[in-house]
């Protein structure tokens, strides 16, 4: 499955029916008059969130969503048929915003939230309801209400209780692949990671999902690298994960970089509480994973996690101090969306359309 995860799609609700201009014509019936009934209201635009989406790759090749007018008024005082609304279904944590960006129209949090986008018009007016006592014979009626239209913009923001962060190489598909479900790719170059992977993660009765995103560079915030594209998908996260590689050149500058970069971005990133860890610990020996323990702390880490994805060492003390920061349950709860692994050949198709 290819993941996207910014759509631009236009919008265009139903416009109302026209109302009938009619007169009874019977025979037999001595007396005739206007008959003309209302028209149908036109289709609302409205989008709901649904379980099992993780991308909006839908939307690229569907860009366009126009709701049905009303149906025409008729004689014998028929209201024309109403037009049903168009239902645009999109992932729990997708946001629409309005064709600048610069304002947020909805945001979609739990599993069925609907929101009308777009009304359809009201149906015009027949000319039997102008009927009255000094106009016998009415001929005007109304063509029904136009309809609405707009551009609009899909951002999703990926819905996970931890995520997971750091430079490049730092192990972190790796970790994700030894703690969850995920199957991330693993290779020992930067920016393995091109598109943020979900996992569920089980342990000790309790189950939360975990993100990760592309790794960090320093000037991310600027638009350096790929990973402050994918930023968003961790703003919604009680916790992160910071992974540093214990085998890096130097692990307290790699913190440092990271923090400089979520305070950057903002949007409340460079608050939320954070587990710093000291991976690839298998690389190294106790007296050196201690140092590097101890200058990471005095750079302002608050206690910090020795771990190994690749032989698992330290990860079981580490997911016990991420579930201190979690509700308390035991069944898997995705925030609304199923947790599918994005096909590795995926790379590139994060484009905006």
């Amino acid at each position: 499955m290819h993941f996207l995860d910014q759509a631009k799609i236009y919008l265009k609700s139903g416009a109302g029916g026209p109302g009938a201009v009619s007169f009874r014509r019977e025979k037999y019936v001595e007396y005739g008059g206007p008959d003309g009934g209302d028209g149908g209201r036109g289709g609302d635009i409205v989008f709901e969130a649904v379980a099992g989406l993780n991308t909006l790759i839908d939307f690229r090749y569907a860009q366009h969503f126009k709701a049905s007018r009303g149906g025409h008024g008729m004689g014998k005082d028929r209201t024309g048929a109403s037009a049903a609304d168009l239902v645009v279904k999109v992932p729990v944590g997708t946001q629409v915003l309005t064709e600048d960006k610069e304002v947020v129209l909805a945001d979609f949090t739990e599993v069925g939230q609907q929101i009308v986008m777009l009304e359809g018009g009201k149906g015009g007016r027949g000319n039997a309801s102008y009927k009255s006592a000094t106009n016998r014979a009415p001929r005007q009626h109304q063509p029904g209400e136009p309809s609405e239209e707009m551009w609009v913009w899909l951002r999703l923001k990926l819905l996970a209780d931890v995520g997971l962060l750091g430079l490049p190489n730092a192990g972190k598909s790796t970790f994700i692949n030894a703690v969850s479900n995920a199957r991330a790719k693993v290779g020992h170059y930067a920016f393995t990671t091109l598109v943020p992977k979900l996992g569920v993660v089980r342990h000790k009765a309790r189950e939360f999902v975990l993100a990760d995103i592309p790794g960090l560079i320093e000037g991310a915030a600027d638009g350096a690298g790929i990973g402050d594209r994918f930023l968003g998908h961790i703003e919604r996260c009680r916790v992160l994960i910071h992974l540093i590689d214990i085998a890096g050149e130097d692990p307290a500058e790699a913190m440092r970089i990271v923090e400089d970069e979520l305070s950057a971005y903002g949007a409340g990133l460079d608050d939320k509480p954070r587990l710093v860890a000291l991976n690839k610990l298998d690389l190294a020996d106790g007296e050196l994973v201690a140092g590097f323990a101890e200058e990471l702390m005095e750079a302002g880490a608050d206690e910090v996690f020795a771990v190994s994805g690749a032989t698992g060492e330290g990860i079981e003390q580490l997911l016990d101090a991420v579930l201190q920061y979690l509700p308390d349950r035991t069944s898997t709860e995705t925030k609304g969306h199923a947790v599918e692994d994005v096909d590795d050949g995926s790379a590139g198709e994060w484009s905006p359309i």
